[in-house]
């Protein structure tokens, strides 16, 4: 017998017996569709940090020179905590040292942000983010404005009260108008407002848009940058590896402003996407191992289902084994005959399993914020372990079969 007749009659058997074969495959379909939902959702969410959200939280090739950590990862001890918290501020005073020692090629943007009144003659006045920045920052963050314009570095020099705002603050204090021009106050200061920036999209459902964006001189400013502290400055080298050297260099020079011994270690922080990375990694491999642990029950059960349902059909097919026999099937034919009539149910359970699993991870992305990406190794790895199972599952009974005496197998009448 042929491998293609082996196929033949693997679907000819399925046709005749739709019900019992449904149930035979249910556990694959159901390990496979948590295989591929979780595994595209963690792709998804790989993809989502890595080239969105990490974009705008810390922007392409650059780093930020931080007195903390902005992202924590793991547990930390009571002692680490204390640590954290006894390290010195960034000072205004310690940018030009280190925007000295940089490449003429290297941007950098200090930046300080804190919750102020903020209010326009349209709205009750709301508490919002302000963000006191200089004047390459929205350079490096890549943010251009939707309508009016960005700042000019004049009005950065002379700390001049212009303002640039996200969609959600334009539509909430000035609705159904152009914000342009009109004056929007900030601890009671009045601000023209010049530009509203181009919409930066949502985090897991949350917007990224309610924000205000002011020059770091400017009046309002002296309620963020308190005692000439910044929260952080961001450098950005035109490169990765010019990155690096940058950050060597920052490092250098903190280390020599605040005297710290060889065996001392940093007590500042120089923190990029990967320490983001490196907390969302942490998560991805526990959502890897429940992808790949969960569904393995489930296949375990399937391949335990699917034996079982192997062994009724020898023994319903006994006495046709023995007629096979009795024409000259060899025993390799009858083998054949049921490795392939078990793989085939198994692959089949598992491309409706492909299919239910995109469509469930397709679906969670667009009922909630979680972002799903199908992953095409996927796909192949879920077949072939469909596959895999089902000629495992199927190598004792069809052994079983194989076995059987032509001469009593004829004698077993149904």
């Amino acid at each position: 017998m042929s491998i293609f007749e082996a196929f033949r009659l693997a679907f000819e058997q399925i046709r005749v017996q739709k019900l019992k074969s449904f149930f035979t495959v249910i556990g694959v379909t159901i390990g496979v569709t948590f295989l591929i939902a979780v595994v595209s959702i963690v792709t998804g969410m790989g993809r989502y940090m890595q080239d969105d959200l990490l974009g705008k939280i810390i922007a392409v090739n650059s780093f930020e020179l931080r007195q903390r950590p902005n992202i924590n990862i793991g547990d930390q001890t009571a002692a680490q905590r204390r640590a954290l918290r006894s390290r010195p501020p960034i000072y205004e005073a310690d940018i030009p040292p280190v925007v000295a020692a940089l490449p003429p090629d290297v941007k950098w943007a200090s930046h300080s942000s804190g919750g102020l009144a903020v209010q326009s003659a349209y709205a009750k006045p709301k508490n919002i983010e302000v963000d006191a920045v200089s004047d390459q920052y929205f350079t490096i963050k890549d943010m251009g404005v939707a309508a009016g314009r960005l700042p000019s570095s004049q009005e950065f020099a002379l700390g001049s009260t212009v303002v640039v705002i996200g969609k959600d603050i334009a539509d909430y204090d000035f609705p159904s108008l152009d914000p342009i021009g009109r004056s929007l106050r900030i601890q009671g200061l009045p601000y023209t407002v010049i530009g509203v920036a181009e919409s930066q999209g949502s985090v897991f459902g949350q917007s990224l848009d309610k924000f205000v964006v002011i020059p770091e001189r400017s009046s309002a400013s002296r309620w963020i940058r308190r005692q000439h502290v910044v929260a952080g400055v961001t450098i950005q080298g035109q490169s990765d590896p010019a990155m690096r050297e940058a950050m060597e260099t920052t490092r250098e020079v903190m280390r020599v402003r605040r005297r710290l011994h060889p065996t001392q270690s940093d007590n500042f922080t120089l923190e990029t996407s990967d320490s983001a990375m490196e907390f969302f990694n942490k998560i991805k491999g526990y959502l890897e191992i429940a992808g790949v642990a969960l569904p393995s029950i489930g296949l375990l059960v399937g391949a335990i289902v699917i034996m079982n349902i192997m062994l009724v059909a020898v023994a319903e097919r006994t006495h046709e084994i023995g007629i096979r026999k009795s024409l000259g099937a060899r025993r390799i034919d009858i083998l054949r005959q049921f490795m392939v009539e078990s793989a085939t149910l198994a692959t089949l359970g598992a491309i409706i399993g492909v299919a239910l699993g995109i469509g469930f991870a397709k679906l969670l992305a667009a009922v909630s914020p979680l972002p799903a990406a199908v992953a095409i190794w996927s796909i192949f790895t879920a077949v072939g372990v469909g596959a895999g199972v089902g000629i495992v599952a199927g190598v004792y009974p069809a052994s079983k079969a194989s076995r059987l005496d032509p001469i009593t197998a004829l004698r077993h009448e149904t």
